[in-house]
């Protein structure tokens, strides 16, 4: 009996103000279209810093780039690996978001820790004392919200990083 009464109220709660009101919820049509046109807007804009500082730069199929500023003989960092690196990561704008402290690398677990995954991806393309500009789309770095601090969201980031280390050693 008491499902009866409660069944009516959670239909009328799950119908939510969207079909109460009539207000219209966008078709996925539409919500492709648009990221699309903001993925082609971050592309140009990404093509303009690229033309802009005159890099040479390789691109991955997922869109992160990489230019080696210096290409040394070192081991090639790989999953599961640790590598410690001396970075600087901006916005386009030329913008400092963060940086490594002068002498001491930072350290993460390559396709394990929490850094964006556009990083995971480029570190394995360097060597130990490798320098690299990578720029890193929105989707590969923060995304949609940013990291809410000193990132804004869907901003695309550029690291200028030197691969120190690499080892096989947990942390």
């Amino acid at each position: 009996m008491r499902a009866v009464l409660v069944a009516p109220f959670l239909m009328i709660a799950c119908a939510g103000p969207d079909a109460e009101h009539g207000t219209p919820v966008p078709d996925n049509g539409s919500l492709i279209a648009d990221n699309q046109q903001a993925l082609r807007m971050e592309t140009r804009d990404i093509d303009l810093y690229v033309q802009r500082h005159a890099l040479s730069m390789t691109s991955t199929g997922t869109g992160v780039r990489y230019a080696l500023v210096r290409d040394a003989e070192g081991a090639t960092a790989k999953p599961d690996q640790l590598v410690s690196v001396n970075y600087r990561m901006e916005l386009l704008s030329g913008t400092e978001c963060y940086s490594s402290a002068p002498g001491l690398p930072e350290s993460f677990r390559v396709e394990h820790d929490d850094v964006e995954s556009g990083l995971h991806e480029a570190i394995q393309f360097m060597g130990t004392g490798d320098s690299a500009i990578l720029i890193i789309p929105s989707h590969r770095a923060f995304g949609l919200i940013g990291d809410m601090d000193k990132v804004p969201m869907k901003s695309t980031v550029v690291y200028r990083i030197g691969l120190v280390k690499v080892s096989n050693t947990k942390p």
